[in-house]
């Protein structure tokens, strides 16, 4: 055990769930809270509502690296993205006072069905 109280096979959970969500999130442009959010429930052990939250503080540096490759690359059209941005910064106002009045079992449902309809939405379309 080290002085935070892990163990290394902790430590390696944590390095490899960043890992994973950070890879989703620079090929597919988002989507590792996905993958993160079951890997914080189950791996590391986190309460529902705190592997939520915690996916959102971690994504939002993933998501910054991601936006600086694609831009970088010249592949980012800032005036494209900023009506999304501006919607994005409301719904997440919106949504972070929605979460707290929110059941550990409603997070569940509304993330799976948001996976469900993902997955359709990439099959079909």
């Amino acid at each position: 055990m080290d002085l935070t109280g892990q163990h290394s096979a902790g430590r390696r959970k944590w390095a490899v769930s960043g890992a994973l969500a950070g890879l989703a999130n620079g090929l597919f442009g988002g989507g590792g809270g996905m993958i993160l959010v079951p890997l914080l429930l189950r791996w590391v052990r986190l309460e529902e509502k705190r592997a939520f939250a915690s996916s959102v503080a971690i994504i939002l540096p993933l998501c910054l690296v991601s936006a600086a490759v694609y831009w970088w690359r010249g592949e980012l059209d800032w005036l494209q993205a900023l009506p999304y941005l501006l919607g994005g910064w409301l719904g997440g106002t919106l949504g972070g006072k929605l979460f707290r009045k929110a059941s550990p079992r409603l997070l569940r449902t509304l993330f799976a069905l948001f996976l469900l309809y993902g997955g359709i939405r990439c099959l079909l379309f």
